[in-house]
């Protein structure tokens, strides 16, 4: 994803100044090291729920203040460094904004992706 180009697109829609007052964006990128023990990774096999991904970002994109969720997912064997996962979320004040991207990227990465550190 082009996070500048994707904010670029979503500022064209007339609505987005009337709207947002906060766009928050995360970039999940592999990591050299396992979450668990820090023992080192060389790969890592994700599988990502499109179905799920699409139900969670639209249930996020209906809370208070929240004028457009983008999401992105990688699914394969990649590499440490490698990107995930991108997440966009647009909306009127950082206490609607901050919330729902933190609950956007808790439940997908909780209910929707899945990965095999090797």
């Amino acid at each position: 994803m082009d996070i500048s180009k994707t904010i670029a697109a979503m500022k064209q829609d007339p609505e987005f100044a009337e709207n947002v007052g906060m766009v928050l964006i995360h970039n999940g990128t592999v990591r050299g090291w396992s979450r668990g023990d820090h023992s080192p990774v060389s790969q890592i096999e994700v599988t990502a729920d499109e179905d799920k991904v699409e139900q969670i970002r639209t249930q996020i994109e209906q809370m208070e203040g929240i004028f457009r969720v983008v999401v992105e997912t990688h699914s394969g064997v990649m590499q440490p460094g490698d990107d995930l996962l991108f997440l966009i979320v647009a909306g009127d004040i950082r206490e609607n904004v901050k919330p729902a991207l933190a609950l956007l990227l808790d439940r997908i990465k909780a209910e929707a992706i899945s990965k095999k550190e090797s």
